[in-house]
């Protein structure tokens, strides 16, 4: 009769954001928010003037530019203000579209921020159909030239939300997933570390909707992937849908019970950079749960743990959790 080996106690469940940064840049890292005054196709009418269902008015942002900030003021103000301020810090453009602008544009911006005293690379957020893939001198060109020179590491956030292109369609994303499928292709083969942000409990989707996101992920080469659970933020198209009763929202269990699913299938050389939502102060009406990050946190671990269950451990490491170091030696590229 053979003997089940002894269970896992406290493995490192999935591939960390921290080994991911270490291994690329030498060590800790702090992400400072930074505004650079941009738009959105889907808020100025290039594409739709009512944006994504579920983002919030200010585009995630803190409305620094529009006060009048720049951003060398900006980074003044916020970057000593990062916990362990012996961590490298990285700019990280996160409002709205950040390469919705002429490539002149997006240049100028990058040069400032090339210049910012102490940033050791720069993480960017915008949407997969912002870069010019396969025309002219694209924006994404602009990105691939800092990235040669001025700027050792850069990585494109790039909102997928949802391989389902039904669900994108009805969250007004603008986009389909080809498009998304088509940039991260192009930002990869330039050098940049494509981060993939995906949003769980979409009207219209599936309890499985997130498993089949992440099934279409792992035929990218994606570095790093975001997981948000949805939140109903003030201003939101998605507030005014709740508020007259037509949104039923996942509670935290089944949110974590989706989740370790799909981390179950993830590709174990992703990087995990979020697992829950970060919702800003006083933007959150639902669900009440969301406020609390850290409990969703304890819960998933308790959960993987529980199932002994690890990224990847559905196919691609069945027997144990690896070394997850190994794969920050050298990124594939499927």
């Amino acid at each position: 009769m053979n003997t089940p080996p002894p269970p896992i106690v406290s493995p490192q469940r999935w591939h960390c954001a921290g080994l991911f940064f270490h291994a690329r840049l030498g060590g800790r890292v702090r992400k400072v928010p930074l505004d650079a005054g941009f738009s959105c196709p889907n808020r100025d009418g290039t594409v739709s003037r009512a944006g994504c269902s579920f983002c919030n008015p200010v585009g995630s942002g803190t409305g620094f530019f529009a006060a009048g900030h720049s951003l060398a003021a900006q980074w003044a103000r916020l970057a000593p203000n990062v916990r362990n301020q012996r961590a490298l810090k990285l700019a990280y453009l996160q409002s709205y579209s950040n390469t919705h602008a002429t490539p002149a544009r997006l240049r100028a911006v990058l040069e400032e921020v090339a210049a910012l005293p102490g940033v050791a690379g720069l993480c960017l957020g915008t949407r997969p159909d912002c870069l010019d893939v396969g025309a002219g001198e694209a924006r994404l060109d602009v990105l691939a030239g800092f990235l040669r020179g001025e700027l050792p590491f850069v990585q494109l956030d790039l909102g997928l939300q949802s391989a389902d292109d039904a669900v994108l369609k009805r969250a007004n994303r603008g986009h389909d997933a080809a498009c998304f499928a088509a940039a991260a292709r192009a930002a990869a083969a330039c050098g940049m570390h494509v981060c993939a942000h995906l949003v769980h409990g979409l009207p219209g989707a599936g309890a499985d909707d997130l498993a089949r996101s992440v099934a279409f992920l792992n035929d990218l080469p994606v570095a790093a992937v975001k997981f948000h659970n949805l939140l109903v933020c003030r201003g939101t198209a998605l507030a005014r849908q709740w508020q007259a009763g037509g949104l039923a929202l996942a509670g935290r269990e089944a949110y974590v019970a989706d989740l370790v699913h799909a981390l179950a299938l993830l590709r174990p050389d992703i990087c995990v950079q979020r697992l829950f939502a970060d919702p800003a102060p006083g933007e959150l009406l639902a669900p009440d749960w969301a406020a609390d990050k850290h409990a969703g946190l304890a819960l998933a671990r308790a959960e993987l743990a529980r199932q002994d269950a690890w990224q990847g451990c559905a196919g691609f490491c069945p027997h144990a959790p690896p070394d997850w170091t190994q794969y920050n030696k050298e990124e594939p590229r499927p």
